[in-house]
């Protein structure tokens, strides 16, 4: 099991270098950061002063030299349009993020499992097959198009729910909602796929000639042994709430580290945007490693073949 760990972690610090190093020659092929920032020109000194501020001015190696050692110290600099401390920026808004992607979380988990088993326990009736009509549709219509069409629904014709900010818990619905979708899918498909494999096993059988009542039969020896893959396929979505929040922040003008991500494309803000790619690379491979780490533990056969 240590040995396992320790090559999973030297691959996680190996991705992460790769990731920095990335984010590094990425913001400078694309283009002088300066001449992007302001597309109309700016006079030769204030340039000049922007790229010392920028350590543009530095041969390449030296600007990577300084990025290292700034990132080891955690400096990510100030943000060219506000000032402000990047850091702070995206610290001031990762607690929105965090509690809108525990809602879609929770929310996935009890949608999820629940249609998986209505899908596997009444795959021949009508209640059944609408379960997996609604885990597909959740599965395949993209996050932006389901959040116009609640935006429209819930925030134009019904007037129900707020659509844009979150300035009180009612405007973590919608969001919630849509940054779900995906991952529901996910688990009610393979749930209910799971689920249908475990109550053809020998000993669900055994267990109804026993007499015991199918609620006995599903709940307490099926599903047990069914949520154990569940478990795992649920860690391996994980990073669907990272990438999906991107967009939906974004479309509901949700004041969370997505939002302020996608915003710093949009103005070219340089530091700003190489900590936010930063900050969602290290959430993308901390949850693989959890999941690695996860895996091995409920199923010994990983760490063999590994």
């Amino acid at each position: 099991m240590a040995q396992f760990l320790f090559r999973r972690t030297v691959n996680a610090v190996i991705t992460v270098f790769l990731i920095l190093v990335l984010v590094f020659v990425a913001a400078r092929i694309g283009g002088d950061p300066v001449s992007i920032m302001f597309p109309d020109g700016i006079d030769a000194e204030t340039q000049a002063a922007f790229e010392a501020n920028l350590g543009l001015d530095k041969p390449v190696p030296v600007q990577f030299a300084y990025y290292m050692l700034d990132l080891a110290q955690g400096e990510f600099g100030n943000s060219i349009h506000s000032r402000e401390s990047v850091i702070d920026m995206y610290m001031d808004r990762l607690p929105a993020t965090l509690t809108l992607a525990s809602l879609a979380f929770v929310l996935s988990i009890f949608m999820g499992i629940g249609l998986g088993l209505i899908g596997a326990l009444r795959r021949d009736a009508p209640s059944g097959r609408l379960a997996m009509t609604v885990a597909f549709l959740g599965y395949s219509v993209p996050h932006f198009v389901l959040a116009i069409l609640l935006i429209f629904l819930f925030g134009y014709v019904l007037r129900t729910l707020p659509t844009v900010g979150n300035s009180t818990p009612y405007h973590y619905v919608l969001p919630a909602i849509v940054l779900a979708a995906g991952l529901t899918a996910a688990i009610a498909r393979y749930t209910r796929s799971v689920l249908l494999d475990v109550l053809s096993e020998d000993y669900v059988r055994t267990a109804r000639s026993k007499g015991l009542s199918d609620q006995l039969v599903h709940f307490k020896h099926a599903l047990p042994n069914a949520l154990i893959p569940v478990v795992t396929v649920l860690g391996l979505q994980l990073t669907s709430l990272v990438s999906g929040s991107l967009i939906v922040e974004e479309v509901f003008a949700f004041r969370g580290v997505g939002q302020l991500l996608v915003g710093s494309v949009r103005d070219a803000d340089f530091p700003v945007l190489q900590c936010g790619v930063i900050f969602f690379g290290l959430a993308v491979i901390l949850i693989n490693l959890l999941v690695d780490v996860l895996y091995a533990v409920l199923d010994p056969r990983v760490r063999v073949a590994s």
